[in-house]
């Protein structure tokens, strides 16, 4: 293991995170949220839709008020980005579309998924030549997903064609109504990125490459779980990567920076936004732990009584610290703050902001808090939100 000759205090450390995740300094408005999605090279797809589906809230918390329809043309129009499997269901750029032949392979000496068909080659077939002749096509449109059983009780027709994505020979272009609209890979990607001739060894190179970058600074571990690669597979490729080893005061493992980022000394405006939970900069919750000091969990699908801070609680980023969070939701035009927890009075003006902001984004024109697990601080909320 290379010594590493460059030591970083806890806190350089997240402003070089911050800044690489673009969450500090001025937004680039004019790169929009394509060069978002490809300074982040993914953004998690989830199918829970509170304030907005994830996938729309990663931009809000970069750019601001972006319109939610400019978010879902500028994902899926023009050909710049897919759906695969990254870090979980992603949007990617569709520059990565090489990158994850290794996975392809693997998919495919595997020989399946989850579910075995009874006559794959007729069924993959049937799916090819529809796609062929009336692609871009809804699993609805090619005749169905489910066989009237448990939800995932597939028809082989979607077993068929979740195969053929999974392989590489069909590619997700589009979620349409939450349906993914699959097309025909030779048809949807270029030519000149559509064959899977780099090897394994590169592809893990250039995934932990563009991780490092969208990180800014990430242990093995990190660098692993942003596309969900092994820590051995990561180790391999490290020094080809062109990361730097660094040491990071606090953090207790070896780390890696990229060099691009140690070297633009991250300055600016901090941004004070709601993050989704499955927003890139906290995804990794012992990353964000070790990080941001912060634990972080979603209980979207733990038994309500059970869950301490609600169904899709928000973290509160402001001056580059997770300083709080909130289980938002919609009665009406008005924001509800379901639940809320702040790290003291420090928190109150920024919560209150990130609520005021939020509620405009999504055409609300009143915030009401109804639970604080501090009383007092969920009086002076309320307060600064009557005041805001």
């Amino acid at each position: 293991m290379t010594t590493a000759e460059i030591s970083l205090s806890a806190d350089e450390a997240r402003r070089v995170a911050l800044s690489a995740q673009g969450l500090l300094g001025a937004p680039d408005r004019r790169a929009g949220v394509r060069g978002m999605l490809r300074r982040l090279g993914a953004v998690q797809l989830d199918t829970i839709s509170v304030l907005a589906r994830s996938h729309e809230l990663v931009p809000y918390a970069r750019l601001g008020a972006v319109g939610r329809k400019a978010v879902e043309t500028a994902y899926w129009t023009g050909g710049h980005s897919f759906e695969y499997w990254s870090h979980a269901a992603c949007i990617l750029p569709v520059e990565e579309w090489p990158h994850f032949a290794f996975r392809r392979r693997e998919r495919r000496a595997r020989g399946h998924r989850w579910h075995i068909l009874e006559d794959r080659d007729a069924a993959c077939a049937a799916v090819r030549d529809r796609l062929k002749a009336d692609g871009p096509l809804t699993t609805t449109e090619l005749g169905g997903g489910k066989n009237g059983g448990e939800w995932f009780d597939w028809s082989e027709t979607k077993i068929a064609v979740e195969w053929l994505l999974d392989t590489g020979e069909v590619v997700c272009t589009e979620r349409r109504g939450w349906k993914r609209v699959y097309d025909l890979a030779e048809r949807a990607i270029p030519d000149e990125l559509l064959h899977d001739d780099i090897d394994d060894h590169e592809c893990m190179r250039r995934l932990v490459a563009q991780a490092g970058g969208a990180m800014g600074v990430a242990t093995r571990a990190d660098l692993a779980d942003y596309h969900r690669l092994k820590g051995e597979q990561v180790e391999q490729v490290l020094p080809e990567t062109g990361l730097v080893p660094v040491e990071v005061e606090g953090w207790g493992k070896p780390a890696w920076a990229d060099p691009a980022a140690l070297e633009a000394s991250p300055r600016g405006r901090h941004r004070t936004t709601l993050l989704s939970p499955f927003d890139s900069l906290v995804w990794d919750r012992p990353r964000t732990q070790r990080m941001f000091g912060f634990t972080h969990r979603l209980e979207a699908y733990v038994p309500k009584p059970k869950r301490i801070h609600g169904y899709f609680a928000m973290p509160l980023l402001s001056g580059g610290r997770l300083l709080g969070r909130v289980d938002p939701g919609r009665e009406g035009t008005t924001l509800l703050a379901r639940q809320v927890s702040m790290s003291g009075r420090k928190a109150v003006a920024p919560m209150a902001k990130a609520l005021w902001e939020a509620a405009s984004w999504v055409g609300c024109d009143e915030v009401r808090v109804e639970r604080c697990d501090d009383a007092e601080l969920g009086e002076a909320l309320a307060r600064t939100l009557t005041e805001g």
